[in-house]
């Protein structure tokens, strides 16, 4: 069996072109003439391979580096071994970031899956559907009735877009995604699996048991979303779910109707955001994160990871733990356990 390359570079570059694309400084311009065709963690390396070292506790990678080329901060550059063609910028990672995206252009953006270009035989289009010149619409993909999806814009195998939905251009809709009643920017990702306008969880008392509300709203999706794999997005009950501008949601996140976040915002993995929530711009969630409904999180602020929300966040602050609470609190709280847990255990020791 052959070992198959996914991604081949799509050219080489030399230090001297990185240096003058990221706006980085070549410690020694005898080495511009390097070349690149690879990227790699820092603690690997290899022949051609850029890497990027940053922070402090990281520092003791320089010496050992084997690689072509490194992005790291001003107080590293003297520590890199020689042949290394140094590249000192004030943000190592983005400016690494930024060349992967040009040395592998197809693993920053999702393309066809197949080589057809077009609308496939295979798919199946409404006569109403409207698909502007340069969409590609692959084998086994469903459009409904009246929808529309812009240039540009790969809908990939088996995914379904719905009646009247529309997807604006160069954006990606991944396999097996399900899109209903939602309006969808420029520039979307979304990844194999999503699901975006499903009924939202809406039911009331009734005398055999839980009756449903009628979900009547939409899905907004701003320009430049990214929304992960088997995520989901519910529709609004009775106003719109929208997702703002630039936001960037991980795999299986849960958001639920009438949610409206800001844009600009990260939210990763497992994250769960009941009905009715707002969130600013600009906010961070980790991993795990879980919002009570009808809170509302302010611009700027940072929930840490595993934490669960009951109340209103401050626009800027840094809130964690269950319940949520200031982070200093937090850990404030985290320290007297600890020590009330020491006290009691030498207590313990002390009278046997």
């Amino acid at each position: 069996m052959t070992d198959p390359v996914f991604f081949a570079p799509s050219r080489r570059y030399t230090a001297g072109e990185v240096a003058n694309l990221t706006g980085a400084s070549l410690v020694d311009s005898d080495l511009a003439h390097i070349s690149i065709d690879a990227l790699a963690p820092a603690n690997e390396g290899g022949e051609g391979a850029l890497v990027f070292v940053d922070g402090k506790r990281n520092f003791a990678l320089m010496q050992s580096l084997k690689a072509a080329a490194v992005f790291c901060p001003a107080e590293f550059a003297g520590k890199a071994p020689a042949g290394i063609a140094v590249l000192v910028h004030s943000r190592p990672q983005q400016a690494f970031a930024m060349i992967g995206r040009l040395l592998f252009p197809t693993a920053a953006t999702p393309g066809p899956m197949t080589s057809e270009t077009g609308v496939s035989p295979q798919a199946h289009v409404d006569a109403t559907a409207h698909i502007e010149a340069g969409a590609i619409i692959e084998a086994g993909a469903v459009i409904g009735p009246r929808a529309s999806i812009g240039s540009g814009t790969v809908i990939a195998p088996h995914a379904v877009i719905g009646p009247s939905c529309q997807i604006g251009r160069d954006g990606y809709i991944g396999p097996g995604v399900s899109v209903q009643y939602a309006l969808i920017g420029n520039r979307v990702i979304i990844h194999g699996g999503a699901r975006i306008g499903q009924d939202g969880f809406g039911f009331v008392g009734g005398a055999k048991g839980p009756e449903r509300v009628p979900q009547v709203g939409r899905v907004i999706i701003q320009d430049d979303v990214e929304i992960g794999s088997n995520t989901t997005v519910d529709r609004g009950a009775m106003s719109d779910t929208v997702i703002g501008q630039g936001t960037k949601i991980d795999n299986l996140v849960q958001i639920a109707h009438n949610v409206r976040i800001g844009r600009n915002c990260i939210i990763a993995g497992l994250s769960g955001i009941s009905g009715s929530v707002t969130v600013g711009d600009g906010v961070t969630m980790g991993g795990g994160v879980g919002l009570a409904d009808h809170l509302t999180i302010g611009s700027g602020a940072k929930l840490a990871a595993r934490s669960g929300f009951m109340s209103n966040v401050p626009a800027g602050e840094i809130w964690g733990g269950y319940p949520a609470q200031p982070m200093a609190e937090a850990m404030r709280e985290i320290a007297m356990l600890r020590k009330l847990a020491r006290t009691r255990k030498q207590g313990e020791g002390g009278s046997s």
